[in-house]
């Protein structure tokens, strides 16, 4: 029998590491005292690190059922960007798969800190060898972010500072909540907030104003064009799935339902990953199907919604059917042009395999919004002015918390991409968190070697 699902509004229990609290500083080099942490194991070290770095690639012993130990564990990968134990601590997470090459997040960036970047439960492959998928919640997600924090705390003493974009920033947010005093400041980049699943007008009414009326003329016609369109696109869409031994049997059941999901999500996806400026490149609704065709691809990707494009994301799909919610868009521009029906087909339980299809419970989200609206403190959070996942927002407290707005700015949106006056105020409420002044010259150069966290083209 499947256990239930934990709700947000059950109190934390407090799981820890026996002895880490109060531990003396660890000593000696860095790689020692790494294997020295109980539950964690060194996978590699990087013979040619970034300049002023090491890179290890480690993970960590989690329990499968952090109520219930006797469940078994599994092994959670992260990634660590080593500069000094005398400096900040970055906890990031892309809320997916982990990197394996070293990056930097914006955070680390402005702190000239350390990084560890993990691996969310579930994705592979962090994942029980038997998985039941009622282990995969926001609680048992916090819970190993906690572990990972208090190991580690034996290592890197100072300040710690939490970050993540999208699904990231939502999960920065989660260990936030259950976890109040594992960090001391949280920078959540572009995060969505779906406290009432049912409610998404606001959706419909970011479409409704987002870049002129002309670029939004032009998209909807694009995506009644395609539908219309259908007999020939679905062809070519067949064509190339057969030509690269791509099948779509085991979640979403056929070609055509693939079909009508991807263009669905191409108005979505144009304003998530393009701006304004890209309004030129959507082709007219006179177009030939082959531009109309590659345009999609452009955007959207035909080959996400085969089975080996989806796959991968079943976690996320799990999660956002189970707790985290989903966005409904109306779609009244394809009225009589789609073949199924729109607010249960674009849902995540179409992107499931069928013993994964779950029902949807409301009760962690309404904790968690409750919860940053009343109770959060020292958080950041950052969305893009064009960005469909800035629809719904969180809204921080007063306690020590912001919210800032990139004008023009898509579901890239940063620190850097604030007007003036926000990204200092930004800037310095980090660095006060972290307790550091600005990098000086010589440490900001070093950086530059260094690639900033990319821009995932990912559900979220």
């Amino acid at each position: 029998m499947r256990r239930a699902l934990v709700a947000g509004l059950t109190s934390a229990l407090t799981v820890g590491l026996a002895g880490v609290a109060g531990a003396a500083p660890a000593q000696g080099d860095i790689l020692d005292q790494l294997k020295a942490v109980p539950g964690l194991t060194v996978v590699s070290e990087s013979a040619t690190p970034p300049a002023g770095y090491r890179f290890f690639i480690l993970s960590f012993k989690q329990d499968v059922d952090h109520r219930h130990p006797s469940a078994g564990t599994f092994e959670q990968r992260f990634q660590l960007l080593h500069k000094s134990t005398d400096r900040p601590m970055v906890l990031h997470t892309s809320g997916y798969n982990m990197r394996t090459t070293p990056f930097r997040a914006e955070p680390t960036t402005l702190i000239d800190g350390n990084q560890i970047s993990t691996e969310q439960r579930f994705f592979t492959p962090s994942r029980p060898a038997n998985p039941d998928w009622d282990d995969l919640n926001i609680w048992q997600a916090a819970t190993d972010h906690h572990r990972i924090v208090q190991a580690l705390k034996r290592i890197y003493q100072g300040k710690w500072i939490s970050t993540g974009a999208s699904k990231g920033g939502m999960t920065s947010v989660y260990h936030r909540r259950f976890y109040p005093h594992d960090v001391d400041g949280v920078v959540a980049y572009v995060a969505p907030n779906d406290p009432v699943n049912d409610s998404d007008r606001a959706y419909d009414r970011f479409f409704d104003t987002v870049g002129t009326p002309e670029c939004r003329k032009a998209l909807e016609d694009l995506q009644a064009e395609a539908l219309r369109r259908r007999p020939e696109l679905v062809a070519m869409y067949s064509a190339w799935a057969t030509k690269e031994n791509r099948t779509f049997n085991q979640v979403l059941g056929n070609v055509d339902r693939a079909f009508e999901m991807t263009v669905l999500d191409t108005e979505w996806a144009f304003w998530q990953y393009n701006k304004l400026a890209d309004c030129p490149s959507v082709p007219a609704k006179t177009a030939s199907t082959q531009a109309i065709y590659d345009f999609i691809n452009n955007i959207t990707d035909w080959s996400f919604y085969t089975d080996q494009g989806v796959t991968p994301y079943v976690p996320y799909y799990y999660q956002a059917a189970t707790q985290l919610g989903w966005p409904s868009p109306r779609f009244d521009h394809l009225k009589g042009l789609t073949h199924y029906p729109t607010a249960k087909f674009y849902a995540p339980n179409s992107n499931l395999p069928p013993e994964l299809r779950s029902r949807h419970n409301p009760l962690p989200m309404l904790d968690v919004d409750f919860w940053v609206r009343t109770q959060s403190s020292q958080m950041l959070f950052v969305y893009g002015s064009d960005d469909p996942w800035g629809a719904e927002p969180f809204f921080p407290s007063r306690h020590d918390s912001y919210k800032y707005i990139a004008p023009g700015a898509n579901h890239g949106a940063n620190i850097a991409a604030l007007v003036p006056a926000d990204r200092d105020a930004a800037t310095a409420a980090l660095r006060r968190w972290a307790n550091v002044t600005a990098p000086a010259t010589a440490a900001k150069a070093a950086l530059t070697s260094l690639p900033d966290e990319p821009l995932e083209r990912r559900p979220l």
